[in-house]
């Protein structure tokens, strides 16, 4: 008896490990049971908010999505295209204004100026020509210019492009891109 619930649960084990085998991005976890281990595996969001997370360059843009209450939007189905500034380009605002930016009191323009940042739709650098205009989140309009290849979106440079989430792309942008 115990000799056919082994082969039971390796039979069970092999089959849900090949049926999510056919799956997105996965994670290996080793899980113990009384009479043997079994491999389980766990598929890995990584939304465009995770890949911002996961960089030691956006800790100032994780720090200000969460502040504005994004996280969850962002986090959601998308598709979403984020133009994605580094702690350099926060900054190089003026003195103070990040954490200005970052109080509760501020927390809708925040959000305005984050939203500027975001398209819908997952919009690959390809996908770009020279003079698009693309609305963003907050219902303004983003410029596109091409020039030598150089990518550069409202005349900030596009530094890193093409970093596919779940939900949509990340390109990395050198500026805070700053709405009218």
């Amino acid at each position: 008896m115990k000799k056919i619930k082994l082969v039971t649960l390796a039979l069970v084990a092999f089959a849900a490990t090949s049926l999510v085998s056919c799956t997105a991005p996965k994670e290996q976890a080793t899980e113990e049971t009384a009479d043997t281990t079994v491999v389980v595996e766990e598929v890995v969001s990584n939304t465009v908010v995770d890949i911002a997370v996961g960089s030691p360059d956006h800790t100032t843009l994780v720090a200000a999505v969460t502040a504005a209450g994004l996280v969850e939007t962002l986090s959601g189905t998308g598709p979403f295209t984020v133009f994605a500034p580094t702690n350099a380009a926060f900054a190089a605002l003026p003195a103070g204004t990040v954490e200005d930016l970052l109080k509760p009191e501020n927390k809708e323009k925040l959000a305005a100026i984050l939203t500027y940042h975001v398209v819908a739709g997952n919009v690959l650098s390809s996908q770009l020509t020279d003079g698009q205009k693309v609305t963003t989140l907050n219902g303004q309009e983003l410029t596109v210019a091409i020039k030598n290849g150089v990518v550069t979106i409202n005349g900030i440079k596009v530094i890193a492009a093409d970093l596919a989430g779940t939900n949509g792309v990340v390109h990395v942008v050198e500026g805070v891109i700053l709405p009218k």
